[in-house]
């Protein structure tokens, strides 16, 4: 056989999959892997299931049901004031990941530059390389992961066709605030670069803080692709229904890869998300109001085992700081470790990086927390007569 495409021919199992297997191998609570360990909302659950039965069940428009589009658009108006015509500038998607597989793939050519933060959610090189196009990685700096703003602007070139924005961060958990957004839409006008924007954890900020859309920044609303998860929404992450917006041009263009990849997506999990999308604002405030207290009590727990833990705006995750156990080991052989021995799973922080990058820290690694309470305490306990 002759060689396959070298991004993918030489791309082993993701760290999350390695991580999972082996937290089941060794009989561990996988605090690794970010999925909730409920079944999400029963009515909306309940909607998808009447729609299944009463059918459409035949292969739905390719842009998505007209039904889900247009609660797309109105959850944009509604929660961030964006004016949106759900015919010509939102599309559904298998999951953000095939959001961004399809947005990346349409926007990028060989020879183009695409800017990522590092670290990173591991999708978002391989489909850059396989398109022929080169990462410039931009560093977060620990420990309070802040993103330099004069680096940023020093990756910015003619070759820039666009930067990837992640906000809320996985797997850091950083808000971008406003000083941070503001320069990201400079530089994208003034390099004439789109932004591809991945929010999928928009519902799930902590602390009064709030989600800016990079597309509601002056000047953004034609240069900004905007990707949403309604697995990430509503806890309901086997669904693989995803959102992208933006420009008509934009969600045109991306419509075409999308279109040859998977064409589309169940048509009766979309009208469950459509009647998700229209629950009360009560629902959006109260979920993250219970994952900002399961993060308290992980981040209380691991603080007593005695990990030095990252500040946490938003998301599922919480990055720790193995140093103060004065182990050698690696980020990666310390997360092997306690999943085999003290049987709870997290995720070398490590594995977020592009493999040439310079000064990778291989000391943080990443817990998750939407997890029922006694679950994340049972952790805790287990780590604290494990390292205690």
């Amino acid at each position: 056989m002759k060689a396959p495409n070298p991004t993918y021919g030489s791309q082993g199992t993701t760290i999350f999959a390695v991580m999972s297997g082996l937290a089941t191998e060794a009989g561990a609570i996988n605090l690794g892997q970010g999925f909730p360990d409920d079944e999400g909302p029963a009515d909306i659950r309940a909607a998808a299931a009447r729609a299944i039965t009463d059918g459409p069940n035949q292969y739905p428009p390719m842009m998505g049901m007209p039904e889900l589009r247009e609660a797309v658009a109105t959850h944009a108006q509604r929660f961030y004031g964006l004016d949106l015509d759900w015919r010509t500038q939102v599309l559904i998607t298998s999951g953000a990941t095939e959001a961004l597989a399809a947005s990346l793939s349409a926007l990028l050519s060989p020879g183009d530059e695409a800017i990522l933060i590092e670290p990173f959610f591991d999708t978002y090189l391989p489909v850059i390389e396989a398109a022929g196009a080169t990462a410039r990685c931009v560093k977060l700096h620990p420990p309070t992961w802040h993103l330099d703003l004069d680096e940023l602007a020093s990756a910015f070139s003619a070759k820039t066709k666009l930067i990837l924005v992640n906000t809320p961060h996985n797997p850091i958990g950083r808000v971008l605030d406003a000083a941070e957004l503001s320069t990201i839409a400079e530089l994208c006008q003034r390099h004439d670069v789109v932004a591809v924007c991945d929010e999928v954890y928009e519902h799930m900020v902590f602390d009064r803080l709030t989600h800016s859309p990079l597309m509601t920044m002056p000047g953004m609303a034609d240069r900004v692709v905007r990707i949403q998860s309604a697995g990430k929404i509503f806890s309901l992450t086997g669904w693989k229904v995803g959102f992208i917006t933006g420009s008509a041009e934009l969600v045109s263009l991306v419509s075409k890869a999308h279109q040859n990849l998977v064409f589309t997506t169940p048509p009766g999990l979309q009208l469950g998300v459509a009647y998700g999308l229209g629950k009360e604002d009560a629902f959006f405030r109260d979920q993250a109001g219970d994952l900002a207290a399961r993060r308290d009590i992980l981040r209380s727990g691991l603080e007593k085992v005695g990990f030095d833990i990252s500040p946490c705006e938003g998301t599922y995750f919480l990055t720790a700081d193995i140093r103060p156990f004065d182990t050698d080991e690696t980020d990666d052989a310390f997360c092997r470790r306690i999943t085999t021995q003290a049987k709870v799973a997290a995720v070398p922080i490590s594995a977020f990086y592009a493999p040439a990058s310079p000064d990778i820290p291989r000391h943080y690694i990443r817990f998750c927390f939407c997890k029922r309470p006694q679950v994340l305490e049972e952790a805790c306990d287990r780590l604290s007569r494990y390292l205690g």
